[in-house]
């Protein structure tokens, strides 16, 4: 980690676009800017929780662990998006790791001034108020599919949710480039599964792999996937 020469424009990220406009200047005051190389661990879990980060720029994945030697991915962010709320409230330390899965610029605020922000910008609390919400349908959501679908389900539903989050490069490909350890983390399940599963939907023409990038060929047909595999 280290300071980013980019400063934040206050205009993009969250905090700055939901704040009232007299309150940037006390935003602009508070918050640090913080660059971190691909792969570098922001805050991994059980770290005492210290604030909140808003992407200006790059990739995260929210990562906790999973069994002896594994990990589950919760949630990929990008630019404008929010991570690190889960260790606001009662917990005293992150339940969850996160890592820089490209070169990713971050505005981090202290928990202090996030918690003055929330009491005198309402169209903050309410908005992260629905962030929270919305974040816990989709956890719920990820919990069914868990219990009830399919490997091949979950993996197609994981690359349908890529596709949707970060939309596609010049070729095609999902702008996101990903291990197959990654999408098993995602998907939760293992890589030898990943592996034969992405093979399957490249047999069916269903996407298109070319080293770790991936082009999904048929969005229809893999949502009919997730369909017929989701056993409820």
């Amino acid at each position: 980690m280290k300071k980013s020469k980019h400063e934040c424009d206050v205009e993009s990220c969250f905090l700055c676009r939901l704040s009232m406009k007299e309150w940037l200047p006390a935003v602009k005051e508070h918050k640090k800017n913080f660059e971190y190389k691909k792969g570098e661990v922001i805050f991994k879990e059980g770290d005492p929780v210290v604030g909140i980060y808003f992407i200006y720029k790059g990739k995260v994945k929210v990562h906790k662990k999973w069994g002896e030697d594994k990990e589950l991915i919760i949630r990929f962010a990008t630019g404008g998006g929010i991570f690190g709320h889960r260790g606001l409230g009662n917990d005293t330390v992150y339940p969850i790791s996160a890592t820089a899965l490209e070169t990713t610029t971050v505005c981090f605020i202290e928990k202090e001034f996030l918690l003055a922000s929330l009491k005198v910008n309402h169209d903050l609390m309410f908005n992260l108020m629905m962030f929270y919400a919305n974040e816990l349908q989709e956890s719920e959501k990820n919990m069914r599919n868990m219990a009830h679908m399919s490997v091949k389900g979950r993996v197609a539903n994981a690359l349908l949710s890529l596709h949707s989050k970060f939309g596609t490069d010049e070729e095609g490909f999902i702008d996101l480039v990903l291990s197959r350890q990654d999408i098993a983390s995602y998907a939760g399940t293992t890589y030898e599964t990943v592996f034969r599963v992405l093979s399957d939907f490249t047999e069916d023409k269903l996407i298109n792999a070319s080293g770790k990038s991936i082009a999904i060929l048929e969005v229809e047909k893999l949502r009919a996937v997730v369909s017929s595999e989701s056993g409820v």
